[in-house]
């Protein structure tokens, strides 16, 4: 059993052997989207995936504390892992992943970020969130949900609006939606970043897909641009889910860059 700073028990899936690859997984979902990346990794990895406490419904939400705590669930995890450690995080996971390497600097060896969706630029209108609670808080959360793909995420209406009716029915989706109203709440309240992210000295890796809304890599770049050791790789016909969609090219991306980790 792990236990986090606060006495809370970390969920994670571990499998494999070898050196360590912990991977923070993206909004609205848990740790299953990276099943397949994982099982491409575990012959010659120690792969754990870590379970989010904001996407656990059991535990409390709270997006003014919820990213620290997160960093902490981390290093609880890493003080169990043999080094060295590579971190890749996904989405909002990626930025819960930078705030990691500015906390804890030694901890990491290499880190690899998939499209983070850094609060250094908008996200979404100024009233959007707003007007997102409003919509939750009458009980529509799949118009909460339609409104945050349209206006933070980016994506076309019709795809909006197919997930936002999804999340209104599925009880699945219903609980990880409004927790991805709270993961869009933390990064607001988390606010720019990229001045203090330039402190962090881990050699990195981000990734961006082609097919991704364009403003994913502008926020892409502009992390390359502030952090010292930072080069991108752009996955080629893939949008924001090559985890799911490409996950053999995605773990051959990780397991290249743990291996010049390892080499250096």
């Amino acid at each position: 059993m792990i236990r986090s700073g606060d006495g809370t028990d970390v969920v994670v899936v571990a499998e494999g052997s070898g050196p360590a690859i912990l991977v923070v997984h993206g909004g609205m979902s848990d740790e299953s989207p990276w099943a397949k990346v994982a099982a491409e990794l575990a012959p010659c990895h120690r792969v754990v995936r870590i379970r989010r406490r904001l996407y656990r419904p059991e535990l409390p939400a709270d997006p003014a504390t919820d990213y620290a705590r997160e960093v902490d669930d981390l290093a609880a995890v890493v003080a169990t892992l043999d080094r060295p450690v590579v971190l890749v995080g996904h989405s909002s996971g990626a930025v819960v992943a930078l705030e990691a390497l500015l906390a804890l600097p030694e901890a990491f060896a290499g880190a690899v970020l998939y499209e983070p969706p850094i609060p250094d630029l908008p996200l979404g209108r100024p009233d959007s969130l707003s007007r997102a609670r409003a919509a939750q808080a009458a009980g529509h959360l799949g118009r909460a949900i339609r409104l945050f793909l349209r206006e933070v995420v980016r994506v076309g209406a019709p795809l909006a609006a197919l997930v936002g009716l999804a999340a209104g029915r599925s009880p699945e989706l219903r609980t990880f939606g409004a927790r991805q109203l709270d993961d869009w709440d933390a990064l607001v309240r988390l606010g720019p970043r990229l001045d203090a992210w330039a402190a962090i000295g881990t050699p990195t890796l981000l990734l961006t897909g082609d097919r991704s809304p364009a403003h994913l890599g502008e926020r892409v770049r502009l992390v390359a641009a502030a952090l010292p050791r930072a080069r991108v790789e752009v996955l080629h016909g893939q949008g924001h889910s090559a985890n799911a969609q490409a996950p053999a090219a995605v773990a051959r991306l990780i397991e290249a860059f743990a291996a010049s980790i390892r080499a250096d």
